[in-house]
C-alpha cells in the first residue's frame, strides 16, 4: 500500500484504526513503526490516536473501576463466607 496517502483514514475501518491505535497506546510501539507495519503514513495514524485515544481513555477508565469493583465484591464475598462459617461454629458450640 503506498505510504503518505492523505486517504490512508478513508479506506480502513474503525476495528483496523483502533487496532494500530492500541499498539501504540498499549503496546507502547513507536508510530513509525506501526505505520510501516499496518502501510499506513504516519499522519494518518496520529489523526486515528487523537480520535481514538480519546474514546479509549473512558474505556481504560471504565476497565479500571470495573476491576476494582470485582475486587471490593470478592473480598466482601470471602468476609460473607468466613462469618457463616463462624456463626455455624458458635452455633453448634451453643446447643
Amino acid at each position: 500500500m503506498p505510504q503518505g496517502g492523505h486517504n490512508d483514514s478513508a479506506k480502513f475501518s474503525d476495528d483496523f484504526k483502533r487496532d494500530a491505535v492500541a499498539q501504540i497506546t498499549e503496546r507502547c510501539y513507536p508510530v513509525r513503526e506501526v505505520a510501516e507495519r499496518f502501510g499506513v503514513s504516519q499522519y494518518s495514524l496520529y489523526s486515528c490516536k487523537k480520535k481514538f485515544a480519546k474514546a479509549s481513555s473512558g474505556d481504560a477508565e471504565q476497565d479500571a473501576e470495573i476491576r476494582r469493583l470485582k475486587k471490593e465484591l470478592a473480598r466482601g464475598s470471602e468476609e460473607r463466607d468466613i462469618l457463616k462459617k463462624v456463626t455455624a461454629y458458635f452455633a453448634r458450640d451453643a446447643k
